[in-house]
């Protein structure tokens, strides 16, 4: 035991001296490689892998000879698993211990020079604050979409009037012949109004040849006319008509008049048939008063055999646009090829209803067919006559004089109206041939086109508007109070239905009873109102307003049926006892006073919560100004309160029946 252990101190002390001699060995190196530090950082970098390679052969250490005979002669021994990290801390200690390594103190940073401040920045431009764009104002969007021709509108004068001579070759300016004008006299027409005086030179030019009736290589212009109501406008196109067609020779359909309601159609036929007086011209209407088959006998002379020109037995046919579809589908030999006038009175009302689509249907029927028919064989064995733009319709080759000519259609369209509509696509739809528009309005600094792009009308000078606001159960009172107080008699009364209209005379009737016993028991004068309306016939219709201009019904309560084109000279106040929706209703309903310069009254009947929306409406079309707004007392009232509870009491007893 004592041997083993005697070899054992004798092999430590050898591994010793061979660590000795690696550890002397390693310092050489180290300060063989201080002065290779100073170079620069490369050589540092190499120092690093050397000591990388030191470290590796740390691991390994060097041994002599001898130690190698004496390693063989011992057994093996398990290698240390030791990290590298930790081996090398163990031998930096044992130098450490030793004292015989110096230790390299390490470079001192070198200071980096501080970075120049930078530049001041230059200060940037300022820019105003984004706004948005101005909004284009109403007038120049109104402007927008506007036809070219409406633009170009001849403006004319609502005061202008033109002295009619009664006889003489001097005409004034109007292009009336003698035998016209002195017939304007037979009936009291000494001057012609604003609108007349424009369209009649227009319409009846100097050139006898642009008279013609059939104009194929030079048709007409076409005529859009806005006027006020009660301005003369279907005089307007009646002297022309009859000027012109009064020359004719063989009847045919030549000038077609479409009106919105019968009752107009009987008023415009009446007025051709006064003015046209003597000139042998043949007036007919189809409104479906009559039987379809009865106005096929007034309107078509031979309906048996097939005549391409078609048959007539009328000059001017006066109809509604439904009936005249009828007469379209199923007349035969009822034709437009020949028309002369295509008249369309109160178009903006006839324009916004379709009527089986009658517009598409009566442009048709006056357009030249597109292509050549075919050629029979033969000659026609019957007489016949077709209109000079349709003779690819006989058997017979129609040569043309030049090889670009073509043949139109001599038909004129005429539209009238207070409220002309300015709608593109309608305007569009009438297929209008180079129109010309005329604007009849108050002569003003303002641009009259402008108005109508905005939906601002006309009305007549001598009309004086009022509006009353009041509850909804006052308003009989109210209406009652004008009546008797203000003397608003020889009236027209709007309603807003039909019903409304029987209501509204139902209680007039049992408050006027009531009103005529005096205190004394003396009756007072009689009131008399009547109701019109579309639940009535149209024989009771024309008897009430028979009865009406003799002066014998005082008021007239009626609906919007009215309210169109009917023209009552003695008409002096119009009331509209429930206010239209419409600005255009509004100005067909005051249309009916103050008509051809006599003076006239309109009162509207405002509910409390219908104030607002019409004083917007007439706000918008410039037009509140003009209206003056009356206030009435319950002191002027209280007098007729107590007829109109007895007379409410009566109404109530009649329709809880």
């Amino acid at each position: 035991m004592v041997s083993v252990a005697a070899n054992t101190a004798e092999k430590g002390k050898e591994k010793t001296k061979a660590k000795q001699n690696y550890l002397k060995r390693k310092k050489q190196r180290r300060k063989s490689n201080k002065g290779k530090a100073a170079n620069g950082p490369a050589a540092g970098s190499e120092d690093e892998g050397e000591d990388a390679a030191d470290a590796d052969v740390d691991a390994v250490p060097e041994v002599d000879a001898k130690d190698d005979q004496q390693m063989e002669t011992e057994p093996a021994e398990k290698p240390r698993k030791e990290t590298r990290p930790k081996k090398r801390r163990k031998l930096q200690l044992e130098v450490a211990k030793e004292g015989d390594v110096e230790m390299v103190e390490p470079e001192p940073p070198t200071q980096e020079p501080e970075p120049e401040p930078p530049a001041a920045l230059r200060t940037l431009p300022s820019f105003p604050r984004p706004a948005l764009p101005d909004a284009p104002s109403k007038s120049v969007l109104a402007l927008q979409g506007l036809d070219q021709a409406l633009v170009e509108a001849e403006i004319v004068d609502s005061a202008g009037l033109l002295p009619i001579p009664p006889d003489g070759e001097d005409d004034g300016g109007t292009g009336v012949s003698e035998r016209t004008r002195k017939r304007l006299a037979e009936l009291g027409i000494v001057e012609l109004f604003a609108v007349q005086t424009s369209l009649l030179p227009f319409l009846l030019p100097r050139n006898p040849l642009q008279r013609a009736l059939y104009l194929p290589f030079d048709p007409p212009r076409d005529v859009c006319v806005s006027a006020p109501t009660g301005s003369g406008k279907t005089l307007a196109y009646v002297v022309p008509i009859v000027e012109i067609l009064s020359v004719r020779v063989v009847t045919r359909l030549r000038a077609l008049i479409v009106l919105p309601t019968r009752d107009l159609v009987t008023q415009v036929r009446e007025t051709f048939d006064a003015v046209g007086k003597g000139r042998g011209l043949k007036i007919g209407t189809a409104t479906g008063q009559h039987s379809f088959s009865h106005e096929q006998s007034q309107l078509v002379a031979d309906k048996t055999t097939d005549l391409a020109g078609g048959s007539s037995k009328v000059d001017i046919l006066v109809c509604t646009p439904g009936r005249l579809i009828d007469h379209l589908n199923g007349t035969p030999n009822f034709s437009l090829q020949h028309l002369r006038f295509l008249v369309i009175d109160e178009a903006d009302r006839l324009l916004a209803q379709s009527f089986q689509d009658w517009l598409v249907r009566v442009l048709a029927a006056t357009r030249p067919p597109s292509g050549r028919q075919p050629v029979p064989h033969g000659f026609l064995q019957r007489p016949d006559a077709v209109a000079p733009a349709f003779r690819s319709l006989l058997p017979y080759t129609d040569f043309p004089s030049f090889v670009t000519e073509r043949k139109e259609s001599s038909c004129q369209k005429l539209l009238f109206s207070a409220t002309l509509t300015r709608d593109p696509g309608k305007l569009a739809a009438l297929e209008l041939r180079d129109p010309k528009y005329f604007v009849v309005q108050e002569k003003k600094e303002t641009d009259g086109v402008l108005d109508v792009a905005m939906d601002k009308f006309t009305m007549p000078a001598t009309l004086t508007e009022h509006m009353l606001v009041c509850e909804a159960s006052m308003k009989p009172l109210v209406f009652f109070h004008l009546v008797y107080n203000h003397n608003v008699t020889n009236a027209l009364v709007f309603t807003k239905s039909a019903e409304s209209t029987a209501r509204l005379v139902r209680l007039f009737e049992f408050f006027d009873a009531a009103k005529r016993k005096g205190p004394d028991g003396e009756p007072t004068a009689v009131v008399v109102a009547r109701a019109y309306s579309s639940d009535l016939s149209a024989s009771e219709r024309k008897l009430i307003l028979e009865k009406f201009r003799a002066k014998e019904i005082q008021i007239l309560v009626c609906s919007d049926l009215i309210s169109r084109g009917i023209d009552i000279s003695h008409v002096s106040h119009v009331v509209s006892y429930d206010v239209p929706v419409d600005m255009r209703k509004y100005v067909h309903r005051v249309g009916r006073t103050a008509r051809a310069g006599r003076a006239g009254d309109a009162w509207a009947l405002v509910e409390e919560q219908e104030a607002k929306y019409f004083k917007g409406m007439l706000r918008d079309a410039d037009h509140l100004d003009k209206v003056k707004r009356m206030k009435v007392k319950e002191e002027e009232l209280k007098s007729l309160a107590l007829h109109y509870e007895g007379a409410l009491g009566q109404l109530k007893e009649v329709y809880g029946r």
